[in-house]
């Protein structure tokens, strides 16, 4: 098959690149033809001041975005497009360039931003679906989007705009959700729920199943409210004092959270900054266990897919689609989310039990097994693109060769659970 990647990364890299990266490599990997249409938002910084005057159009519809993918779609000729990002400087304009190209597209739900101007569902601390049910110009009053009510109103009127124009209906034929969670949320909004389908990420090349269980609590991620660092460490207040915890990450709560463990004279935890993705995960490799405390609606857990990945069991907040990743008392625990005592209570039964936390990371390198690898990812992959394509056309499909591919993996393959 030939297929069009389109993606637009942030001014900070991500999760979503890595990501994007994967799933290229492993289309290519399966003799697929791919190339890629990408744009930063590290173009905002060469703007001139007129240019950025203009930036509410260029979010609405991005005239050289449109242009670029149509001459990409008419020499390139792709049976598929796969959109994973358009926020900020691709815009949605690529939808139309397809349209009028008569070209299928699969949409990524990588967040929320379809239903949020933050993309989040967070603010203040809390869960946020006040532009869901009712308003977004709720957004606008809050400046959700990096507290500027200026560009939170261009997202919302983005946002206002392209559903009246019924573009996420009309120009996308099939939606990939990374869990069901995330699923449920789109389809509650409005998503035709037969076009949304559920395909986690995955963790490729696997890293290997640990030799034997480690001596420590692990964390890894950014060190941001939404992602519970502070419930993690006022947990540890709680926690006996000989259960060691790790803190691997970067981000704005740092100095905060290393002045709370020097105040409270936290001499079981341990901030080691950022790590490169061999030390993270040799450090779940070393580790007993896994903490994801997040606070907000995680779509999806890249971190606890790799840690499983490891054969290390992961403790998680009962928020988002955390829960459906993880098995109670079969792959981790689950805790309540902002509840630093329940969390303690966990850990401190944990280290009295660690031959039944070791159980567990045998059972989570099995789910990784059957969820999370690459071999079961592009089966999913292959499957929806089939769907789209069948959505488009009907049921005469795009070209032999789309035929050929899809058809030999027309197999039914198993939705995560």
């Amino acid at each position: 098959m030939n297929i069009l990647v389109i993606h637009n990364s942030y001014q900070q890299p991500g999760g979503e690149d890595v990501v994007v990266a994967q799933e290229t490599r492993l289309l290519q990997q399966h003799g697929h033809q791919v190339t890629t249409y990408r744009r930063s938002n590290h173009e905002l910084n060469s703007l001139s001041f007129l240019e950025k005057t203009g930036l509410l159009g260029r979010i609405v519809s991005a005239n050289d975005s449109k242009l670029a993918v149509r001459t990409i779609l008419r020499d390139f000729k792709p049976d598929v497009v796969h959109v994973h990002n358009t926020f900020l400087m691709v815009s949605p304009s690529v939808y139309e360039a397809c349209q009028e190209e008569n070209v299928p597209v699969v949409q990524t739900l990588h967040n929320y931003r379809l239903l949020c101007p933050a993309a989040t569902l967070f603010r203040d601390g809390m869960l946020c679906e006040e532009c869901m049910t009712h308003s977004l110009l709720h957004s606008v009053g809050h400046a959700c989007y990096r507290d500027s009510y200026a560009m939170s109103a261009t997202i919302a009127l983005t946002l206002k705009v392209h559903r009246v124009r019924q573009t996420w209906n009309r120009g996308i034929d099939a939606y990939i959700a990374l869990s069901h969670f995330v699923r449920n949320k789109h389809v509650q909004s409005g998503l035709p729920a037969s076009r949304v389908q559920v395909k986690p990420n995955f963790v490729d090349p696997d890293p290997g199943e640990r030799v034997r269980p480690g001596d420590y609590a692990l964390y890894v991620g950014r060190l941001s409210l939404e992602k519970g660092v502070s419930t993690l460490v006022e947990a540890w207040r709680h926690v006996p004092s000989e259960v060691p915890l790790v803190i691997a990450g970067a981000g704005p709560l740092r100095q905060k959270l290393e002045a709370l463990v020097k105040r409270e004279r936290l001499h079981n935890v341990r901030f080691v900054g950022r790590l490169g993705r061999d030390q993270v995960y040799d450090a779940m490799k070393n580790a007993a266990f896994l903490v994801v405390p997040s606070i907000w609606n995680e779509p999806f857990g890249l971190i606890i897919a790799e840690a499983f990945a490891c054969g290390t069991p992961v403790f998680g907040a009962s928020v988002g689609a955390i829960p459906e990743m993880l098995e109670d008392g079969i792959t981790g625990l689950h805790f309540a989310p902002n509840d630093p005592e329940a969390l303690a209570r966990k850990v401190a039964w944990a280290w009295a039990h660690l031959r039944q936390v070791a159980a567990m990371g045998k059972a989570a390198r099995r789910a990784y097994e059957e969820r999370y690898t690459g071999s079961t990812n592009y089966r999913l992959l292959m499957s929806i693109y089939g769907s789209a394509i069948d959505s488009h056309f009907g049921c005469t499909r795009s070209t032999p060769r789309a035929l050929e591919t899809i058809d030999s993996l027309r197999r039914p393959v198993q939705q995560p659970a």
